[in-house]
């Protein structure tokens, strides 16, 4: 688990393929890796990573086939900066939200505007993901812990703080830059939970306004 707090921005030094997926070499730049062993969990541009070797500016991890299709970790290039937060423990302050570092899917930036100190972002999310984002809600984008300030369909606006945009990537981002998004870990349990027995139900994916009024959520 992790809190969505950037503690460091690295950088991509190789992306091989290895054995039918890849191999990931990173320099973790001022990441503290003091107490990180083989097996630790570090998050990557918001994807949850295995070290799998420690090196003298970072560490190694495998990638697997399906973290490569499902979000935006096969298209980086070497030279490419990443946002990279270690698991937290039980004495880590919980800054941001709970996030578990499995993708939920890609967006899209579709505008950034100045706002005073500020930034102003718009998010074009998948179709499938929109009815767990809300106003006010939180969103992890690549790792970074976010608070949604309104909402249009699908596509989402965020306020990114001058901090944020010096301690993490998102001053990188232009119109049409990809990120990987997690949604809400509440909003996405939830929908499950009220599923009920239809969960057991193969080809039930999720709620429906048929559904809701049946149970009383929708009058």
């Amino acid at each position: 688990m992790f809190t969505g707090i950037i503690q460091a921005v690295g950088m991509i030094q190789r992306l091989e393929p290895y054995g039918g997926d890849a191999r990931l070499d990173l320099d973790t730049g001022k990441l503290p890796l003091d107490g990180v062993a083989l097996g630790d969990s570090i998050a990557v541009n918001g994807v949850c990573l295995t070290a799998v070797a420690l090196t003298e500016r970072g560490f190694a991890a495998d990638v697997s086939r399906e973290t490569l299709t499902l979000t935006t970790l096969g298209t980086l290039k070497p030279g490419a900066r990443v946002n990279l937060e270690r698991a937290l423990t039980l004495a880590t302050p919980l800054g941001g939200h709970l996030v578990s570092g499995h993708v939920d899917g890609v967006g899209t930036v579709v505008a950034c505007q100045e706002d005073a100190r500020s930034w102003r972002l718009r998010i074009q999310a998948p179709d499938a993901l929109a009815r767990y984002i809300a106003p006010k809600g939180s969103i992890c984008v690549d790792g970074t812990s976010l608070t949604v300030n309104r909402v249009e369909g699908a596509v989402f606006e965020l306020n990114i703080v001058p901090h944020t945009l010096q301690e993490t990537i998102i001053g990188d981002y232009r119109p049409g830059t990809r990120v990987n998004l997690e949604v809400d870990l509440i909003a996405r349990y939830l929908e499950r939970l009220l599923l009920g027995d239809r969960a057991a139900t193969p080809g039930v994916s999720g709620l429906t306004l048929d559904f809701l009024a049946e149970h009383g959520f929708v009058k």
